[in-house]
């Protein structure tokens, strides 16, 4: 049931979009201009993305090393499962998809593995708002772009306060179960405390790449080159079209774009992608229809390269299409283990 309102609330999200975009598009320019690309530049623009997808599994892959210590092959293969997820099921449900695939091949808990995900999110979020706030004083703007000012200091607010949550419960993790234990004892029937307690201490051994100043400014940094080498692919794109902005429009419209993925929309962030994207490049002087065109090309260049690999690389793990669907259905942490009876703790909730 709530996997259809969240599929009914992005339709709606998506449709609101998608009706904006074509409102005044000429489509007979747009056309013309899908038509006349270039498409030979979308071969580097692809490869330089790979490169970018390639440091976020770096990153990932620093970051679990406090759990289990695990190749940059295999990591590289769940990221691209993630991101295949996140193409197609709703609410990002790839997050949990490649979180449950790495514990189906490497015994790695998946409330553990979960709290990088969430890390990396948030450092995604900070690094879009830094990329908004660095190339606005570079761009010369119309008024247009005055309707993303109060979503950009919100995610702002918010993103910088997760921040200081997340580093506060990394550093002091007697005070972060002085929080949640009494709560869990308030609120759970007794059967379900000690798997709950289990699961909120393999998150905070998640959170462990966050206790050092060092390890803070290393994630940090990748981020920067993730994002940096996405709007690489920005830059190669819009070669094959007929028109050109600097390159602090394409950092501003990357950032605008990310963060305004993060609302409701249907999977592949279909309009929720688009409109943003539009709307910066019309308010830098690129006129409506071009700005569709490339910012159609562009979202299916970013969309279509890594959900293939993705989907094969899913193939390959043997998953079985009902296993998956209930997976994602039901958002199962997975972790408890029957034979066990214990909540499936075992040290530092891994195994080899």
């Amino acid at each position: 049931m709530r996997t259809r309102w969240r599929l009914a609330v992005g339709l709606a999200v998506s449709a609101v979009f998608f009706g904006l975009i074509v409102n005044g598009l000429d489509f007979d320019a747009f056309f013309a201009n899908i038509t006349g690309a270039d498409y030979a530049w979308l071969i580097p623009a692809v490869v330089v993305y790979f490169l970018g997808v390639w440091a976020r599994t770096w990153r990932w892959h620093y970051m679990l090393r406090h759990i289990q210590p695990i190749g940059m092959g295999p990591l590289f293969r769940y990221v691209c499962i993630g991101y295949m997820g996140n193409n197609i099921y709703p609410a990002r449900a790839g997050e949990l998809l490649r979180s449950y695939v790495l514990k189906r091949e490497t015994g790695v808990r998946m409330s553990a593995s979960l709290a990088t995900v969430l890390v990396e999110r948030l450092f995604d979020g900070l690094v879009m708002l830094l990329f908004v706030f660095v190339a606005l004083p570079f761009v010369s703007l119309n008024e247009e772009l005055d309707e993303f000012r109060p979503y950009i200091v919100s995610l702002t607010i918010l993103f910088v306060g997760a921040l200081v949550i997340f580093l506060l419960l990394a550093a002091r993790p007697p005070l972060a179960r002085a929080i949640y234990a009494p709560l869990v004892r308030t609120f759970l029937p007794p059967a379900f405390e000690r798997p709950a307690l289990d699961m909120a201490e393999r998150f905070l051994k998640g959170l462990e790449s966050l206790t050092r100043g060092r390890e803070v400014l290393m994630i940090f940094a990748t981020t920067v080159v993730v994002w940096l080498f996405e709007t690489g692919k920005y830059w190669f794109v819009m070669h094959a079209f007929d028109f050109e902005v600097g390159v602090f429009t394409l950092v501003l419209m990357n950032g605008i774009v990310n963060l305004a993925t993060s609302l409701p929309g249907l999977p592949g962030h279909i309009g929720t992608f688009d409109y943003p994207g539009i709307v910066v490049l019309n308010a830098a002087g690129v006129d409506w229809d071009t700005a569709a065109a490339y910012t159609a090309v562009l979202h299916l260049a970013l969309w279509l390269p890594i959900t293939l690999l993705g989907a094969f690389f899913l193939w390959r793990t043997h998953v079985s299409p009902r296993e998956l669907e209930r997976e994602m259905a039901e958002g199962s942490e997975g972790d408890a283990d029957p034979e066990r009876g214990d909540g499936g703790i075992d040290g530092d909730g891994v195994n080899g």
